[in-house]
């Protein structure tokens, strides 16, 4: 059984704006990991508050009436990177509902590199206003944890935020910046003032990639994405061990999350170690309407579905293939468009893909060009709100961006 600690001093810290908070669904997305290099993009301004078009010979490739059809250019918002200097932004979710330092509306984004730029060593949660203002949520160190977290501290994509402000984040940590060095790490939950309140570690958690939560009153339920499952041993092969996970929360105004249980829900999935990406695995996922989570599938190009997910008991194996290939090319992050169709971005070439639930990929757009080859290793976490706002984050520039 995993192993889910607290400290009542950190608990306590984050009463002070809880509040009721409405039933919501947030949705967000991120993975893999690349080596950073701070640039400006190639099809969008590095200049924050800065708007550039879509590239238009990328137009042809929107499907008349698609979501992505109504957005038309991309602006930087702010630079993710704080005064630790932290690089390669991964995990990103806008809050819905102020309480203690987290202010609605805001956009929250994990750093995966230290300073150094060696992956799975970022430390630092920053939090920032639609006009571009940055401030530090969290810098999290392995000396607050109050529990086991095999390997440390190297915040991945897995990033959500729960009724009363509770923030969890996942730690996919490595030794020095390698995947062969990658240890299990952990799930860490802060309040809403940005202190670590608890860890949950154990078998279930294997490396937590990316994360999405749905809550109801004042229970959550908190699915992640396990990407280090066998990859060490695979040599940079393809392994097939990546698992998707629920994790069942009672929440609180005056407790931290106290955990109700956990069930692995998928199995199966593509794990890759790589020395330029870290791992290639399970990343992006997002739950729609109809209680499917679509989970991006990097290391074979596809995204696959797992029906039922907030009430099956049950593996659903590496889930309902929905589509491969085409457009897709190692897509990262993943989030839900209002429509219903499936947002994904590619970290092999830098576009924003839109499909269909029933599989047909109806649009494609460049958000960065830079590299070589052009985007490659750019685009990781996304963040779509229910009003249709689209966030992301570049890592090729270190910076969060809007698509409208």
């Amino acid at each position: 059984m995993p192993v889910f600690r607290r400290t009542l001093a950190a608990s306590a810290a984050g009463l002070a704006a809880a509040g009721a908070v409405a039933a919501a669904v947030v949705m967000s997305s991120h993975s893999a990991a690349h080596s950073v290099s701070v640039q400006a993009a190639g099809n969008v301004s590095s200049a924050a508050g800065k708007v550039s078009s879509v590239p238009a010979a990328d137009r042809a490739s929107i499907a008349a009436g698609s979501f992505l059809a109504r957005l038309r250019s991309v602006k930087t918002i702010a630079s993710t990177v704080p005064a630790n200097g932290d690089v390669n932004p991964y995990g990103i979710v806008v809050i819905e509902h102020s309480a203690g330092r987290l202010h609605a509306g805001d956009i929250l984004v994990s750093n995966f590199n230290d300073k150094a730029n060696l992956q799975g060593t970022g430390s630092t949660i920053v939090e920032i206003t639609p006009a571009g203002q940055r401030r530090v949520f969290a810098r999290i160190t392995k000396a607050m944890l109050p529990g086991s977290c095999p390997g440390g501290i190297g915040l991945s994509t897995a990033l959500a935020v729960l009724p009363g402000g509770w923030v969890a984040v996942g730690s996919a940590p490595s030794a020095n910046g390698q995947a062969a060095t990658a240890k299990a790490g952990c799930l860490i939950f802060l309040n809403n003032l940005g202190q670590v309140a608890e860890t949950m570690a154990g078998r279930s958690i294997d490396g937590p990639w990316d994360a999405t939560a749905a809550s109801h009153g004042w229970t959550a339920s908190l699915f992640v994405t396990n990407a280090f499952s066998g990859t060490a041993a695979g040599k940079g092969k393809i392994v097939r061990k990546g698992t998707v996970i629920r994790v069942s929360l009672r929440l609180s105004p005056s407790r931290a999350p106290r955990l109700l249980g956990v069930t692995t829900i998928a199995t199966g999935l593509a794990e890759q170690a790589s020395a330029s990406a870290f791992v290639l695995g399970p990343t992006g996922i997002g739950l729609s309407r109809a209680d499917t989570l679509y989970v991006a599938d990097t290391a074979t190009s596809a995204i696959t579905a797992i029906p039922g997910a907030l009430y099956r008991h049950a593996s659903a194996g590496p889930g309902l293939a929905v589509t491969s290939g085409g457009a897709l090319a190692q897509p990262l992050g993943l989030a839900i468009a209002p429509d219903g169709d499936i947002l994904t971005v590619n970290g092999g070439n830098g576009k924003i893909v839109e499909t269909t639930p029933a599989g047909r990929q109806d649009a494609t757009k460049f958000l960065d060009s830079s590299g070589s080859p052009a985007g490659a290793g750019a685009l990781f976490g996304l963040a779509v709100t229910r009003g249709g706002t689209v966030y992301y984050v570049d890592d090729a520039a270190n910076t969060l961006r809007l698509l409208s």
